[in-house]
């Protein structure tokens, strides 16, 4: 099994997001061998919108980290987003990561993989923030298992339900669990995507390749 924490905030181990976070890491079986990445510590290059991974699957002109910390994600069973919640959005970082990975929008790259949420604020006001890291773990085709966050500095009651959340990550994981609910969202985006690279399928020939050989076209 593995778990892949991707984490957003700029002060690094030291921030609330990744006490968190960690917690959550902590929860999972083999907790010592997932892969952490602290996005301020990766060049990530805001998105130019050339449709070049259309066309190709995941080229980019873009000379960056983006690439790699993809193909982590395709590799991970789990996925651990977490975030300070900025002026009640994801980091900047974060945002423009999610921008650089529309090729798993169109193809549902994610599909089959599980993802959890986690949030820190000065406010405690994060409701909107784990909304949108589902919506875009759902828009990828992957389940969203939950999310946790927490007023900063975070207390004992948040980690114990941070490690809990670990916990079920790995169960959903191990299990193949379904979400009803958020199952058949994925299935209408994937109608959507369908409807799109079918129209497209001259221009993102990769990505029309990819549907044809899943089967979904």
């Amino acid at each position: 099994m593995k778990i892949l924490l991707i984490s957003a905030s700029p002060r690094k181990e030291k921030s609330q997001t990744f006490l968190l976070a960690k917690q959550v890491v902590n929860g999972c079986e083999d907790s010592r061998t997932a892969e952490i990445i602290h996005l301020c510590e990766q060049k990530i290059d805001f998105c130019r919108h050339c449709e070049r991974c259309h066309k190709k699957i995941l080229a980019c002109p873009l000379k960056d980290d983006v690439k790699r910390i993809l193909m982590m994600m395709l590799e991970a069973d789990g996925i651990i987003l977490a975030t300070p919640n900025y002026i009640n959005q994801v980091t900047g970082a974060t945002k423009t990561l999610f921008d650089r990975s529309s090729h798993f929008i169109h193809c549902l790259r994610l599909m089959g993989k599980y993802v959890a949420g986690v949030v820190s604020s000065g406010s405690g006001q994060d409701k909107e923030v784990l909304s949108y890291l589902k919506y875009y773990a759902n828009t990828c085709g992957a389940y969203y298992v939950g999310g946790i966050s927490s007023r900063a500095p975070v207390d004992e009651e948040v980690l114990s339900d941070a490690l809990k959340l670990g916990i079920k990550l790995c169960d959903a994981i191990k299990k193949k669990k379904e979400f009803p609910s958020q199952k058949r969202q994925i299935e209408e985006r994937k109608e959507h995507f369908r409807r799109l690279i079918q129209a497209r399928k001259n221009e993102w020939e990769e990505e029309y390749r990819y549907w044809v050989d899943k089967g979904w076209i």
